[in-house]
C-alpha cells in the first residue's frame, strides 16, 4: 500500500473513532430546528415587548417576562395546546438547551453588574448606608421567613425542609435590584441628588448581602440538611472563597487583564473577561454555592482593577443586554403559570407575600433612615427606591425553581412581586423626592453630570474636583 493510501486509511480510521472511547450524541435535526425557533421567537418577542414597556415608562423587564408568559403555560398552552407541545416540548433534555443559553446570559449579566461595584463610594456613605441597608435587609428577611412557615402546601415542593423554604422566601423578599434602581434614578434625573446617591449605595450593599445569603440558602437546599452543621459549613466555605478571592483571585485577575491588554483591539480583553466570569462561576458551583456568586465576585475584582477601562467592554455589555439577558427573562416568563392564581389559596398567599414584601422593605428602610437622622421624606424615598426588586428577585426565583425549593405557584408569586414592586417604585419615589429640597452640592453635581453628557464639553479640572467632593 502506498504511503498516501496508508495516510488516507489512517485518517479515515481516526475520524470514525469516537472521542473519549464513547459515541458522541448529536442533536437531531428536528430538535435543532425547534431550538432555533424557540430562541428566535423568545428574543424577538422579548425585544419587541421590552421596548413597548419602556415606551410606556415601565421597566423593560416586564415586557421581556411577558414574552415567555405569552408562549408559555399561562396563555399558549391553554389557547393552542398542540402548538405549545410542538414548540415547547416538555422533554427536559430538550428544554435544557434553551436553559443553557439563559444561564450564560445571567452569569454575564451578574458579572457585569459586579464590575460597577464602587467600594470607595460605599465607604463615603458610611453610617447612613450601613443603618439603612442593615434594617432594610433584616426586617423583610425576618418577615419573609415568618410567613414562609405559614405557606400552604401548594407553595412548597413535597419533601422540602420548611426551614429551607422559609429562608429562601426571606431572601427573595429582602433583595433589591441595582440595575432597575440605577435605571429609574437616571430616567428621573435623581442620580445627582444626595437621596439618589444614598439609594444607589444602599442597594449595592443589599445586593452584595443578597448574593451571599442566596448562596448559603442554596447550599442548604442542595445538602438537604436539617441541622445547623450544613449552615456553618456553608458559611465557612463562603468565607474561605471570599478570602481566597481577595488574596489570590485579585492578583490572578489583574495578571490576566494585563496579559489580555497586550492583544490587538478589545476582542482579547472581552474574551478574557468572559473566561474569568465562567471560571469563577465554576468554582463557586463546585463548592456547592450558586454559580452567579462566582460571577459577581469576579466582576467586583475586575471592576476594582485600576488599569481596566470599562468602556472597552461596551460591546460585551451591549450583547448581554440586547440578546442574552432578554432570552433569560423570557425563559423566566416561560415558567410562570398565571392560571395558578385561580386557586383562592394561592391567590391569598400571593397577596400576603406581596403585602409583606412591600411593607417589610418600606419599614426596614424607613427605620434605618430615621436612626441615621434622615428626614421623613428622605426615609420614604429610600423605602420607595429600595422596594424595586426587578432583575435580582427574578434570578432568585429561578434558582429556587431549579433547586426544587419552589413550586410553579410560589415561583409565579415571587416573580409577580418583582414586577409589581418595580412598577410602583417610580411614582412613589417621584412623590417623595419632590418634597426634598436640593442642596448646593447637588446643584454642583448636576452641572457636572450635564457637562459630561454634553457632546464636545469637558468640565475643567477644578469643577471636576468640586463635583466629586460634593
Amino acid at each position: 500500500m502506498s504511503s498516501a493510501a496508508t495516510l488516507a486509511a489512517s485518517l479515515n480510521t481516526s475520524l470514525s473513532m469516537p472521542l473519549a472511547g464513547a459515541p458522541v450524541a448529536v442533536i437531531p435535526a428536528h430538535h435543532l430546528m425547534t431550538f432555533l425557533l424557540q430562541l428566535g421567537l423568545l428574543l424577538g418577542l422579548a425585544t419587541l415587548l421590552g421596548r413597548l414597556s419602556a415606551r410606556f415608562g415601565l421597566p423593560a423587564l416586564l415586557g421581556e417576562l411577558c414574552a415567555g408568559i405569552l408562549i408559555g403555560p399561562s396563555l399558549l398552552a391553554n389557547a393552542a395546546p398542540d402548538l405549545f407541545a410542538w414548540l415547547l416540548p416538555q422533554d427536559p433534555a430538550r428544554f435544557h438547551l434553551i436553559d443553557a443559553v439563559g444561564q450564560l446570559g445571567v452569569l454575564l449579566l451578574v458579572g457585569m453588574t459586579g464590575m460597577h461595584l464602587d467600594t470607595g463610594f460605599l465607604r463615603r456613605q458610611g453610617r447612613s448606608a450601613a443603618w439603612i441597608s442593615g434594617t432594610g435587609l433584616l426586617v423583610p428577611l425576618a418577615l419573609g421567613v415568618g410567613i414562609g412557615f405559614l405557606a400552604p402546601p401548594e407553595m412548597i415542593v413535597g419533601g422540602t425542609d420548611p426551614m429551607v423554604f422559609a429562608l429562601f422566601l426571606g431572601v427573595a423578599l429582602c433583595v433589591s435590584a441595582i440595575p432597575v434602581i440605577a435605571k429609574i434614578l437616571t430616567e428621573m434625573r435623581l442620580l445627582h441628588r444626595d437621596i439618589g446617591q444614598l439609594i444607589l449605595s444602599t442597594s449595592v450593599i443589599d445586593d452584595v448581602a443578597g448574593w451571599f445569603l442566596l448562596s448559603v440558602v442554596s447550599a442548604l437546599a442542595t445538602a438537604g440538611a436539617r441541622t445547623g452543621q450544613a449552615a456553618l459549613t456553608a458559611i465557612a466555605l463562603l468565607a474561605v472563597f471570599v478570602l481566597a478571592s481577595l488574596l489570590i483571585g485579585r492578583r490572578a485577575v489583574a495578571a490576566v487583564l494585563r496579559l489580555a491588554d497586550r492583544g490587538q483591539g478589545d476582542r482579547t480583553l472581552i474574551a478574557a473577561v468572559t473566561v474569568l466570569f465562567l471560571l469563577f462561576a465554576a468554582v463557586t458551583h463546585a463548592l456547592g454555592f450558586e454559580a452567579i456568586l462566582g460571577a459577581f465576585v469576579c466582576g467586583a475584582l475586575i471592576g476594582s482593577s485600576p488599569d481596566l477601562k470599562v468602556a472597552r467592554l461596551a460591546p460585551l455589555q451591549t450583547f448581554v443586554a440586547a440578546v442574552l439577558a432578554p432570552i433569560f427573562f423570557a425563559t423566566a416568563g416561560l415558567r410562570m403559570d398565571l392560571t395558578e392564581l385561580a386557586n383562592p389559596v394561592v391567590l391569598g398567599a400571593g397577596l400576603l407575600v406581596l403585602a409583606v414584601a412591600i411593607a417589610g422593605k418600606f419599614a426596614g428602610a424607613y427605620l434605618g433612615a430615621r436612626i441615621a437622622r434622615r428626614t421623613r421624606w428622605e426615609a420614604l424615598a429610600l423605602g420607595a427606591g429600595l422596594n424595586s426588586r426587578g432583575v435580582i428577585e427574578v434570578i432568585v426565583a429561578m434558582v429556587g425553581l431549579r433547586l426544587g425549593v419552589l413550586t410553579t405557584a410560589s415561583y409565579t408569586v415571587i416573580v409577580l412581586v418583582a414586577v409589581v414592586t418595580s412598577m410602583m417604585a417610580p411614582p412613589l419615589l417621584r412623590f417623595a423626592a419632590s418634597r426634598i429640597a436640593p442642596t448646593e452640592d447637588e446643584v454642583v453635581r448636576e452641572e457636572f453630570f450635564d457637562a459630561l453628557e454634553t457632546p464636545g464639553q469637558t468640565p475643567d479640572k477644578q469643577f471636576v474636583t468640586t463635583a466629586k467632593e460634593a
